[in-house]
Parts: C-alpha cells; structure tokens; sequence
C-alpha cells in the first residue's frame, strides 16, 4: 500500500507541472466582443503645416490681384506730369489714399471740353499698371447743367480695383457730390461695376461741379459723346 500511494502521488505531481507550463504558452485571453487586447497604437504625430490662412501685410495685395502704387509714387507721378509742385500733389493725393487706399492703376491724359448748358467731353490718355504694357485708352462723355465756355486740361486718374486693363472700358457715371478742390486742382469721382476712378484735373476752373454726365472709356475714338 505504501508503494502504491507513492506512485499515485507521484504522477499527480507530474501530472500539475505539465498543465502549470502549457497555461504559460497558450495566447492571452480575448474578450467577448471579439476585440483584441493589447498595447495601444504609437500616437500619430500632428501635422507640420499651418491650420490658418496665413495674413496679408497692409496694403499687400491679395495672391492673383493687381500690384498697387504708393503715395510716394502718385504724388511724384502728378508733380511731374501735370506740371505742379510736390506740395500741391501730395494734397490731392493724400485725401485720394485717406478716403480709398492705394491705386493698382493710373491714366496719364489730356482732354478738352466745351458747353453752352449741354457739353461734351473728349479725353486720350495712356493706362499704367505694375507688370502690364502700358494701354491707350479714349473717354468721352456728355455734361448737363449751369455750364457755359470750354477749357482744355492734363488728368491724372487715379484707378481703385481696377484688376485688369480691359476692364476700364465701360461707361463711368458720376458720383454726386464727390467734387473737390485741393491746392488748385479738381478731383471727383466715377464708380462702376466696383472699379472707382478719381481723375485729377488742372485748369478746370469752376466747370468741374457745374455739370453732371458720365465718361465712355474706349479703345478707339469716338465723335459721338452719348
């Protein structure tokens, strides 16, 4: 009896050992919702671009939009043309930049004009704007109003959201009660299909708030004002 306890005693040791390896082997449990257990995933790094747009200094003309002019640039550019001094430019210009910023173009023309109450206006000029050829451009235009006598003059158009030079070719209404006086010359103001203009006339006497109408700019000239 004894020999036969030591035996059965024996092979369930051996029988305890084996069962105690083959648990340490097998894979580690899954849970019932058939998802495996194990480390978490590496963190995914964040990306490296900006998530903002970034922003335009001022005055820095959005991407695919027409280069501006300064006011260094303007005033110079009517001192010499029209033949006036820095100080009477900068003050026609410096309200001009006050009121709408910077220009992206500029026409440097002359023009006549005559009336007896019904006028017309005649104008040839050339478009300069940043990185374009320059383009010839003729305006005419019909005046009413307390307007008698006639007067030849220089102009100096300032263009504000003019993108494009063919886009100045269309008809320019007037803008009422826009017209000024600064250092002897005359500005007023034009708007169109968002594009302002602000010519900048000499020698124009009192004729310039005397009459209302519009200017047709065209690449040809036209005898017809209307």
């Amino acid at each position: 009896m004894d020999r036969r306890t030591l035996i059965v005693s024996g092979l369930m040791t051996l029988g305890s050992a084996g069962l105690a390896q083959a648990q340490t082997q097998l894979p580690p449990a899954q849970p019932r919702d058939g998802s495996v257990e194990g480390p978490p995933p590496p963190a995914t790094p964040s990306p490296s671009y900006p998530t903002t747009q970034p922003r335009l200094a001022p005055n820095q003309p959005a991407p695919g939009g027409a280069q501006t002019y300064s006011q260094d640039e303007i005033i110079q550019g009517v001192s010499d043309f029209m033949g006036v001094t820095a100080e009477a430019a900068g003050g026609a210009v410096e309200r001009l930049f006050a009121q709408n910023g910077r220009p992206t173009g500029y026409i440097a023309g002359e023009e006549g004009s005559a009336a007896i109450v019904v006028g017309g206006r005649y104008g040839r000029g050339l478009l300069y704007m940043k990185d374009r050829e320059p383009l010839e451009v003729f305006w005419q235009g019909p005046s009413v109003g307390w307007d008698f006598g006639g007067n030849a003059s220089r102009v100096f158009t300032l263009c504000y959201d003019l993108q494009v030079p063919d886009a100045i070719f269309q008809r320019f209404p007037g803008v009422e009660g826009s017209a000024y006086f600064v250092g002897g010359l005359g500005v007023n103001y034009q708007k169109a299909s968002g594009i302002t203009l602000a010519p900048i006339r000499a020698g124009v006497g009192l004729r310039l708030g005397a009459n209302v109408g519009y200017l047709a700019y065209t690449r040809k000239r036209n005898f017809l004002p209307f």
